[in-house]
């Protein structure tokens, strides 16, 4: 039996727990390498032997579907090697919880993949990226992360990608899964997992998607009195599918059924809780503009996805010639 430390590559994307302020303490920007990164984490030398890999050096903002695209290719690659036993990624906290479902719905590889960042900079009191990478590289390095799929671990807990969001701006406990809570944890550097999924998300044929052009879907939010037009104006300007967050458990004014019952008719149109928690309904309500008006008129149901997932999953289902029947499945898969 061999007595060597996993291998475990670590890819950087920028971000918060790689940002350096200026003198001053302020104005931080993602600069720190990803050799930087582990110089304040000796622990972590201790459990893996690192590889690190500067991928992109972004506010999470800036990263891309393509980006991330050409991420979930560059794991598969390293995982044909067969040269690492897992996988850390290190990015901006912003859209953290959009790149590891992104990464859920595009990997095949069943080595650990841990997705983790940080909420105050190097340069802060009480930074925590230290803490977090730490525990991104136990929980890389447990056997039980094999085969589970992509997770996000930030203080301490270990969340799934179609579960997690970012739920607070500045508490480094922003993270959380308000449908499920985190499938486990860690406790004095032991990873937990009690909570592991029956099964995983099945990957969608990422050969079939292209770059050169991908689908555009746009997400609409309602408020008091929403303008109809917004829809209207999505139309006129191309867009392949609409994801609309409603409110409540899938419910819209009644001024947008001709518009939405218009748009269902040409592209894809998918309704959303604005809560960011539960399920949207489906025979609850039947006054106009109820869930159950909505999938009268050919509206598809996010089911447990948020607006910003469902928005990824209707991209990339289009983007691999998914047609209605098989996108309103593959958001229902998410149920079981």
């Amino acid at each position: 039996m061999s007595n060597q430390l996993p291998r475990i590559a670590v890819i950087t994307l920028g971000g918060t727990i790689a940002s350096v302020p200026d003198s001053s303490g302020n104005d931080a920007v993602p600069k720190m390498t990803a050799e930087a990164l582990f110089d304040g984490v000796p622990q972590a030398r201790k459990l893996a032997t690192l590889a690190p890999y500067s991928f992109r050096q972004y506010p999470s903002g800036d990263l891309s579907l393509k980006d991330i695209l050409e991420l979930a290719g560059l794991i598969e690659d390293m995982a044909q090697a067969e040269n690492i036993d897992g996988v850390v990624i290190t990015q901006g906290t912003d859209t953290l919880e959009e790149t590891s479902f992104l990464l859920d719905l595009l990997l095949t590889t069943d080595l650990p993949v841990v997705l983790t960042g940080a909420m105050r900079n190097p340069g802060l009191p009480g930074a925590d990226g230290p803490a977090n990478l730490l525990g991104a590289v136990q929980v890389a390095t447990n056997p039980q992360s094999r085969g589970l799929g992509p997770v996000v671990v930030f203080n301490d807990e270990i969340h799934l990608p179609r579960f997690v969001r970012k739920m607070h701006s500045a508490s480094t406990a922003a993270f959380s899964s308000p449908n499920a809570g985190p499938i486990g944890w860690i406790n004095e550097g032991r990873v937990r997992i009690p909570l592991r999924p029956a099964t995983r998300t099945r990957a969608l044929p990422r050969e079939l998607i292209s770059t050169s052009r991908l689908p555009r879907v746009a997400l609409l939010k309602l408020g008091l009195d929403a303008e109809e037009a917004l829809i209207g104006l999505v139309l006129q300007d191309g867009f392949d599918g609409i994801v609309i967050e409603t409110f409540g458990g899938g419910h819209v004014p009644r001024q947008l059924m001709p518009s939405l019952t218009a748009a269902a008719d040409k592209i894809p149109v998918v309704f959303a809780s604005r809560t960011g928690a539960g399920e949207v309904y489906e025979s609850t309500y039947g006054f106009p503009g109820s869930e159950k008006d909505l999938l009268s008129r050919g509206l598809l149901s996010s089911g447990i996805l948020d607006g910003l997932k469902s928005r990824l999953l209707l991209t990339l289902l289009l983007a691999t010639g998914g047609v209605r029947d098989e996108i309103s499945q593959r958001f229902q898969d998410f149920l079981s």
